[in-house]
């Protein structure tokens, strides 16, 4: 630890608070190293109940106790930007040229990369302060949760949404955290203002929301499109016309109401690109993806989940104009998952164009899975 008047340290976090608001940090709070006590019962019923996606830190220990990927912790530092929740210009959605979406967290450039860059920037700001500092940043995969920080922190609640809340942004909020050895007062942290509102787990189209903060996250449409494999098709209706995430819980919250920021060029959205048309989508080639939408977090799972989706709205819209696209895909593509995707979104659409197709591709396919996907019946 570092050894210092007390007064000192509470200075430079004055300071720093200054310095974070200066660089285009909405919110910033204080918190013990202590260990996340309350977080370790959640992650242990979770695991109990087989609810963990593959997504998260696999160490429930790492995430609950600071000391164990630090040496010495003595604060933790927290941080929240707020990110646009509305287009300025939104492209329409045409019975020719049908487009999808992506959720608002993927808009603009990543944010795990603006957060690092801003956590970056406070470490040189306490580094230049005081040589012997030590700290580690992370950002969303790193071992701490970022809500549970940020909620002892003081910079606002955990909703019913298992989102943060916060009084000002609402939950349009991304969040970053830093371990430091130096002492820092910690702040109160926030009350629960969610109260008797229900409307996020009313919402959720899939049922994923169990109330009290808890969810069910692998029936989540945010987990469920970032998938590889193929999609349940009881998810596929309520897919609707999500490539990426999805928002339903965020929109509904009264405490996001009438809120959209843009306080950073960097997350400002390219319209075409949060909501592209779909068909294009089908051929797109890894490099022209990766130059198109690269800078996106939501293209960190690669082409292959957004195609797949792409092919299940154009197959909800029932879109006669996909049908040459979607044979294309299923007679020439090499991945077993958009073949059979496909040949299911054909057999939705119907006509005899596409039944011809399907009736093709039976007595030449030989993987099983998508020989299920070709004699299924779409509902």
């Amino acid at each position: 630890m570092i050894v210092k008047p007390e007064s000192n340290y509470a200075a430079l976090k004055e300071e720093l608070i200054a310095y974070a608001h200066e660089i285009g940090i909405q919110k910033i709070g204080f918190t013990t190293a202590d260990p996340f006590l309350f977080l370790k019962e959640r992650l242990l019923e979770a695991e109990a109940l087989d609810l963990f996606t593959g997504f998260e830190h696999p160490v429930i220990d790492e995430r609950v106790y600071p000391e164990l990927i630090f040496k010495e912790p003595q604060s933790i530092i927290a941080i929240a930007l707020a990110y646009p929740s509305k287009l300025k210009e939104a492209p329409t959605s045409k019975k020719e040229a049908r487009r999808g979406v992506f959720a608002r967290a993927s808009w603009g450039i990543d944010y795990h990369t603006v957060l690092r860059e801003k956590l970056a920037l406070l470490e040189q700001f306490l580094s230049e302060r005081l040589p012997d500092v030590r700290m580690k940043s992370m950002v969303d995969t790193g071992e701490l949760s970022d809500v549970a920080v940020a909620e002892r922190a003081g910079i606002g609640w955990r909703g019913k949404n298992t989102l943060l809340i916060t009084p000002e942004y609402g939950s349009w909020v991304y969040l970053g955290e830093m371990i430091t050895n130096i002492p820092f007062e910690p702040d109160t942290p926030a009350s629960d203002l969610c109260g008797s509102c229900n409307q996020c787990v009313k919402a959720c189209p899939t049922g994923s929301l169990l109330g009290e903060g808890k969810m069910n996250p692998k029936i989540c449409l945010s987990y469920l499109t970032q998938t590889k494999d193929f999609l349940d098709e009881k998810y596929r209706e309520v897919l609707h016309n999500r490539l990426y995430g999805c928002d339903t819980c965020q929109v509904v919250c009264p405490y996001n109401r009438g809120h959209d920021f843009h306080f950073h060029e960097e997350m400002e959205p390219d319209p075409e690109l949060v909501r592209p048309e779909l068909k294009p989508l089908l051929h797109i080639s890894n490099r022209a993806f990766k130059e198109q939408f690269g800078d996106m977090a939501g293209s960190w799972r690669g082409k292959k989940p957004i195609q797949r989706n792409a092919i299940i709205i154009l197959a909800r819209y029932k879109d006669k104009t996909a049908v040459p696209d979607l044979i294309d895909c299923l007679e020439n593509d090499p991945r077993p998952v958009i073949r059979g995707t496909a040949g299911w979104a054909l057999r939705k659409i119907g006509g005899e164009q596409a039944e011809e197709a399907v009736q093709k591709a039976l007595q030449n396919e030989q993987d099983e899975q998508v020989l299920q996907e070709l004699t299924a019946i779409p509902n």
